[in-house]
């Protein structure tokens, strides 16, 4: 597959490298607070600033969770339906039974990663966990910067098609590198929004339509300056990209302003009081990230993210109809990720949830056993 076959050399230099760089998604979030209206305020500063300091978690999970890295991007482009009428089926369900799904997963799942994370927002809103909110929030954040970078959002992600090979990080992370800091705006006031769904995609259709304005800035500046990668070059990409790079950004941090909004009002607009939140190091205790392979046939991989907590985990495994049917006991997890692999020969085929616990943190997750 496209992706897959990629050299494993350049498949991590375009990862480290991706989604704005840690600069430009720590702008996008940083200055989405601006649009909080007065009764939001209460967010500052604890929770606001760890959402901005953790915009780039996203990206560092990448070589440790195998399906974090098509949640950044959408081949749009690559999906016959979008070629003919500009737009997607955007229930994830109608597109896979459409097209199967290594294709909706090799295309990349940027939409309906942004629309997931939305939705433990608002839960996390809905039962108080200010904690985890930040978590999800954070996540947010990365994805809505990656739906406002035009090269998250087609094929020719790094120009390989047009003659323009190497665009994707001379653009959004060594031209923002070199000019982060004239990168400035005001953002609008939040918005309620109708229908998260329609917004997201809508921003993902007129976000697409700058391709070809990134291809021509990089086309202009390496006929200008001769070369590409010199400080000429960045010069003239500059001069071409700066107003609707800029624009992005603005618009950006405008989209995470206002699905924070949404969310907070959809759960019921509770408030929370400055000693209900954690201090920052108590917001990374340990956490599961996403089960994989899901679908799975022998063994999952249950990814427990911990930076440096010292307390004990538990595992607890539930059919679809709530019934335990294994745990995992009293187990410490290593600093950073531990990978705990889990056999599935007692279970047979269906839905089943993973719920975990540590100190005062639960979470959970969905993992299918598939026909073996």
């Amino acid at each position: 597959m496209k992706k897959m076959i990629f050299s494993a050399l350049l498949v991590c230099l375009v990862l480290i490298l991706s989604s704005w760089g840690s600069k430009g998604h720590k702008k996008i979030s940083g200055n989405a607070p601006q649009g909080y209206p007065p009764a939001m305020q209460f967010l500052k500063p604890s929770w606001t600033n760890f959402v901005t300091n953790h915009a780039s978690d996203a990206d560092y999970r990448k070589d440790q969770d195998p399906d974090e890295s098509p949640r950044h991007y959408i081949d749009i482009d690559n999906y016959p339906e979008f070629l003919q009428t500009g737009t997607i089926h955007q229930n994830y369900d109608s597109v896979v039974a459409r097209y199967g799904l290594w294709f909706v997963v090799d295309q990349g799942t940027l939409p309906w990663a942004t629309l997931r994370c939305y939705d433990s927002l608002k839960s996390c809103f809905s039962r108080g966990d200010w904690n985890r909110s930040a978590l999800f929030a954070a996540d947010l954040g990365h994805y809505v910067g990656d739906g406002h970078m035009p090269l998250h959002i087609t094929v020719n992600y790094n120009g390989q098609i047009t003659g323009n090979t190497g665009v994707h990080s001379r653009y959004e992370t060594y031209m923002i590198s070199r000019y982060e800091s004239m990168i400035q705006y005001e953002v609008d006031s939040a918005r309620f929004i109708q229908n998260v769904s329609d917004y997201i995609f809508d921003y993902l259709y007129l976000n697409y339509q700058y391709v070809d304005s990134i291809l021509y800035a990089d086309s202009s500046a390496t006929a200008a300056s001769g070369s590409v990668g010199t400080e000429l070059y960045y010069q003239n990409l500059w001069s071409k990209a700066q107003h609707f790079t800029t624009w992005f950004m603005k618009t950006g941090s405008e989209a995470l302003s206002s699905l924070i909004y949404t969310a907070w009002v959809e759960a019921g607009s509770p408030r929370m009081y400055p000693n209900s939140i954690d201090d920052p190091e108590d917001l990374d205790q340990p956490y599961v990230s996403a089960i994989y392979p899901n679908p799975a046939t022998d063994h999952i991989i249950i990814p427990l993210v911990n930076s440096g907590s010292r307390e004990a985990f538990s595992i607890r495994i539930y059919d679809a109809y709530g019934r335990l049917v294994d745990e995992i006991e009293n187990h410490y997890a290593q600093e950073g990720v531990s990978k705990i692999r889990y056999d599935l020969g007692k279970l047979g085929d269906g839905i089943y949830i993973c719920h975990f616990r540590s100190g005062n943190y639960t979470g959970s997750g969905r993992f299918v056993v598939s026909a073996r």
